[in-house]
């Protein structure tokens, strides 16, 4: 069952608004609306059950759904949704990677494609990010960022299909956004993420304040996302293979020189899959 009072909706401009509706363990599907009207996109519905609640009790309407990759877990509500859509005579148009083998496709996308939203007053431009999956994909618009499971808070999606070359260069273009950027990821997985960054980094101050604060929110059963493009370039090890320290770390765990900063985090995201 969503729980949207555990997750607060974030006002991004104006009139337009991101609730998490969460999903699974640890999944968030996000709700873009518009407060002039009742119309909604979802982006990544993993799970159509929670989605139709969610959209039963607040009188929504879906006109589009917004993927990111092919894994099950952010288009396993698709069907069900179109579905559901449709006894509603409501028309929905889905939008994904065209790199990618997904069956309910109406628009395929791929790097600087646009997509626009006229019911919710938003547009948003493609981006393309390879590395967890080969096309993986995400929608940017001047002040938001729906990265599926590219960057998390503290981390990086694990590379299932792409190389370290191609992920890092995906991590760089995302880290290269402007600095207030609100990083809507897939997944709530900050604190694990810590855990990780702080033994690769532990004498970071800015990692260890952040650990601190990520500890009471999830105490208190709160969301860490978004986060933001700044905060994630001081704690992010993943986004830091610049950084003398991460070069240090990924030399002390893979006994090796790194000649590059893919090679840097090649050697770190060893060193999480391995933690």
């Amino acid at each position: 069952v969503y729980n949207e009072l555990q997750v607060k909706s974030h006002m991004t401009s104006s009139h337009q608004t991101v609730t998490a509706i969460k999903a699974f363990n640890d999944n968030y599907i996000w709700a873009i609306s518009n407060e002039n009207n009742a119309h909604i996109a979802l982006v990544d519905p993993g799970d159509a059950l929670v989605c139709l609640e969610y959209l039963q009790t607040n009188k929504l309407i879906l006109s589009a759904i917004l993927i990111t990759h092919h894994h099950s877990d952010h288009v396993g509500g698709v069907a069900k949704l179109l579905e559901y859509a449709k006894e509603k005579a409501w028309s929905v148009t889905v939008y994904g990677p065209a790199a990618e083998n997904i069956a309910q496709l109406d628009v395929p996308l791929k790097e600087d494609d646009t997509v626009s939203l006229p019911e919710l007053n938003c547009q948003f431009s493609v981006l393309d990010l390879p590395g967890h999956t080969k096309g993986h994909i995400a929608y940017y618009d001047n002040n938001k960022v729906f990265c599926g499971d590219t960057l998390f808070s503290g981390g990086c999606g694990r590379l299932f299909e792409g190389t370290p070359q191609q992920m890092h260069h995906s991590l760089t273009k995302l880290a290269n956004l402007a600095t207030n950027t609100l990083i809507y990821c897939a997944h709530e997985y900050t604190q694990a993420n810590l855990a990780f960054a702080l033994a690769v980094e532990p004498n970071n101050n800015d990692l260890h304040n952040y650990a601190e604060q990520v500890k009471v929110k999830r105490q208190q059963n709160h969301a860490t996302i978004p986060t933001n493009i700044a905060l994630e370039l001081q704690i992010n090890p993943f986004l830091r293979c610049h950084e003398q320290t991460i070069k240090l770390a990924a030399q002390s765990y893979s006994k090796k020189n790194q000649v590059d900063e893919s090679d840097v985090f090649a050697a770190i995201r060893a060193w999480k899959d391995n933690f």
